[in-house]
């Protein structure tokens, strides 16, 4: 077990920044990854470090706001099954907010069991998918998806409140259940982002907000800009990668990396 107990510098904030950017919107976990780097940094479990690792989830959302802004904007149709996918986990969310912080978030052993878990499940669904016969996909745009397959998509979010799990892969992972194209899925996870990260980091914020120092607000904005920085280029490399491949690598990632952690971190 790694030592525990120091607070937040630059260069901390920098790395998990960078880390949060990169991962947000990859079926990989953000938070999982946060956790693990926190853990592997040897950061103190605090309530400033769980806010700062929930809080600089704003900077990714803002990337796909700055990326699709003309989209957001015009599109009550979109708005409508973006808001709809929302209400599972908006409801859940509240209900459990002090369950998931206190007890699953900086959590190593919950992250690395999800992080399995849900390679596992990604590789399966992929496969199942790469089939046309077994698995066809009749939604080709985030506009078409109807409300009732909208609203599994949100269900299928709600299972992400679990650190590991990852937000965009469960949604992925639901979207391709229900026929969406590979490429519609990860934008309707994209646009379900942003009323999802704004509710989740607006609560905390109430919640603990004021509990900050002028120093660890200084923290949280630089936290912002990087994240907002980097998640815009992976953003970009992400649907690049898509278009050419699968979510196998994906899966075969998580699978490898909570492996390695448990074996030779956690033992």
């Amino acid at each position: 077990m790694l030592p525990m107990g120091k607070d937040l510098d630059l260069l901390n904030t920098i790395i998990l920044s960078t880390v949060q950017g990169v991962t947000e919107f990859l079926p990989v976990s953000s938070t999982g990854h946060l956790i693990l780097t926190s853990h592997l940094l040897g950061l103190s479990e605090g309530e400033f470090i769980k806010s700062f690792e929930i809080a600089i989830q704003l900077g990714s959302i803002f990337s796909i706001i700055f990326l699709y802004f003309r989209r957001l904007t015009g599109g009550i149709l979109l708005w409508s099954k973006v808001l709809v996918a929302f209400i599972p986990t908006g409801v859940l969310g509240f209900i459990f907010y002090k369950v998931i912080k206190h007890y699953l978030l900086g959590n190593p052993y919950v992250v690395v069991i999800s992080l399995i878990t849900g390679g596992i499940a990604l590789i399966i669904l992929e496969l199942a998918h790469s089939n046309p016969e077994k698995s066809p996909a009749s939604v080709n745009t985030p506009e078409e998806i109807s409300n009732i397959k909208a609203l599994f998509i949100g269900i299928f979010q709600s299972i992400s409140m679990i650190p590991g799990v990852s937000r965009s892969g469960a949604t992925i992972i639901g979207g391709l259940l229900l026929g969406l194209r590979r490429k519609t899925a990860v934008e309707f996870s994209f646009f379900l982002a942003v009323p999802t990260m704004f509710a989740a980091v607006s609560y905390d914020l109430i919640k603990t907000g004021s509990s900050f120092t002028i120093a660890q607000w200084k923290i949280l904005v630089i936290g912002f800009i990087i994240s907002f920085i980097v998640a815009a280029i992976a953003v970009k490399a992400f649907l690049s990668f898509i278009s050419k491949y699968n979510f196998i690598p994906f899966g075969i990632y998580r699978i490898l990396t909570g492996f390695i952690y448990w074996i030779v971190v956690l033992r």
